[in-house]
């Protein structure tokens, strides 16, 4: 199969609820990233987190199998530490091989719940 992606993406609009309603874990609120790497090689990904009044927060790091798809919530992202719920924050995702992701918010904080997904930037 063809490798496809890009190495770097960039998701500007992350934003994890507060509060949550319904069954858990299925019903918390998150943000959520799809990774999909097509390539004979495991991706190793490394994930910054920019917030609007601070440095940088990262590295965290993760794989990705050779031919396979991975979901991780950011907040299951807990070193070098916690994802700040209910505060803007942005991301950037690199990977040593080309990978494909998509970004999804599941927004529980009400009784109707909503759920988006996009596709990150690709920067390169």
């Amino acid at each position: 199969m063809k490798t496809l992606g890009k190495t770097t993406w960039a998701i500007p609009g992350g934003h994890i609820p507060l509060r949550s309603t319904g069954h858990e874990p299925e019903f918390t609120s998150r943000d959520e990233l799809c990774l999909l790497n097509t390539s004979d090689q495991e991706a190793n990904v490394e994930i910054a987190i920019f917030h609007a009044d601070r440095e940088p927060v990262g590295s965290y790091r993760l794989k990705v199998q050779a031919r396979r798809v991975r979901h991780i919530r950011f907040n299951d992202l807990i070193d070098p530490e916690a994802i700040l719920l209910d505060t803007d924050y942005a991301s950037v995702i690199e990977s040593d091989v080309p990978i494909v992701v998509q970004f999804s918010r599941l927004d529980s904080s009400q009784a109707e719940k909503s759920i988006l997904s996009t596709m990150a930037f690709p920067a390169s």
